[in-house]
């Protein structure tokens, strides 16, 4: 007997399925008959993908700068995996491990490459900070909970370092097994020219929309030729919208030109989940949606690429065998207005909804799933 049967479950393709889990994983896909200890009918009224990564998140919740809980960041908002994105240091990885074990939320870090993480602002200003032989061992200690690197390279966090910091962070990367390392793109300096020049296959660079002078984008609104080079070479772009990182003009002009985020993140923490912009991560998709990104290539962003990219095995595909994590979702009618980083405004037509988080078969509704009175959740 089945655990759970999920019937006539509407994919992003529109069409419908049953799945059916057992002990944590995808047991069956497709028409399914038999018994289960428990069945949800989401009767072809309902959208279901694997379960939603956010790769860039503030979920630590003893970071005194930016922090949040990841139940908050999590299967609050329909988000079945978070990605903490550099809160923690050497110096503070087993205490974030420590805590986030205790959520409903699957979380991982990427570790910062500095020992202090976030306890400042300016976490590489002092190179004595990036204790490379006590990242390693971090990274032995707690692999599998950590996934990758993160530095964050503008010139409020780099003081007068420069690309010095970004030099080390390869260097870390290359003797810690080539783990995805992501970059964070700012204030000058250091210039985005320089940045990219260093990025290869697999490197993530994140605020990739962000409406600084430190852009993609050159005088002429073209895609900068590094960063065309550094996407040639297999990096890739991650939008970490956050509270200053995203502009509509700079994600419209670079959707013009073709160029599309390989993963959606939204950078998100207490501030700017209860004030904005962000709010959630289904929030952010939703600007996506309204700037005319297609839903499968929209989900994409937050299920198989977002796994792909931070090698989470097991994560982000509907296959058997892998995690039954799941988001349920809707599309809802809206008239409300989105809002930018840069004060410019869309108007919106629809919104994603969601509905419900399934962390290994486990139902977590939103505050929306337990309101809504289609399904009993």
């Amino acid at each position: 007997m089945y655990d759970l049967i999920i019937r006539q479950a509407r994919l992003v393709d529109d069409s419908l399925c049953d799945i059916a889990v057992s002990r944590g994983k995808i047991a069956a896909i497709g028409r399914l008959a038999g018994p289960a200890a428990r069945s949800l009918d989401l009767a072809g009224r309902r959208y279901l993908s694997a379960g939603w990564i956010d790769g860039h998140v503030h979920c630590f919740a003893e970071s005194p700068i930016y922090h949040d809980e990841p139940d908050a960041v999590g299967v609050a908002g329909g988000v079945t995996t978070v990605v903490d994105a550099g809160s923690a240091g050497a110096d503070d990885i087993a205490r974030f491990r420590q805590l986030a074990s205790e959520a409903r939320t699957e979380v991982r870090a990427l570790l910062n490459i500095s020992r202090i993480g976030l306890a400042t602002q300016h976490e590489l200003a002092e190179l004595d900070d990036i204790d490379l032989q006590l990242a390693r061992q971090a990274i032995a200690r707690h692999l599998g909970f950590i996934v990758g690197l993160k530095a964050r390279l503008s010139g409020s966090v780099v003081g007068d370092n420069g690309i010095a910091p970004l030099r080390l962070a390869k260097a870390l990367q290359q003797s810690a097994g080539g783990l995805p390392l992501m970059v964070h793109v700012g204030n000058t300096p250091p210039d985005l020219d320089d940045i990219a020049a260093l990025l290869e296959k697999g490197d993530i660079l994140t605020h990739c929309y962000n409406g600084k002078p430190n852009r993609i984008l050159d005088q002429q609104a073209r895609l900068r030729r590094s960063v065309l080079a550094m996407l040639e070479r297999g990096a890739l772009l991650d939008v970490g919208h956050g509270g200053a990182s995203f502009s509509f003009e700079v994600a419209r002009a670079a959707f013009e030109q073709g160029i599309y985020p390989h993963t959606i993140s939204s950078d998100i923490y207490c501030r700017n989940r209860i004030a904005g912009p962000v709010y959630s991560l289904a929030h952010v998709l939703s600007k996506f949606l309204a700037l005319g990104m297609p839903l499968p290539r929209l989900i994409d962003c937050v299920t198989a690429n977002a796994a792909a990219a931070l090698g989470l095995a097991g994560k982000g595909r509907l296959e058997v065998g892998a995690d039954a994590d799941f988001t349920l979702f809707d599309i809802s009618p809206a008239k409300g207005v989105l809002h930018d980083c840069e004060g410019a405004s869309l108007p919106a037509a629809q919104s994603l909804r969601p509905l419900a988080a399934i962390v290994a078969g486990v139902v977590w509704p939103t505050q929306e799933g337990k309101a809504d009175h289609v399904f009993d959740l």
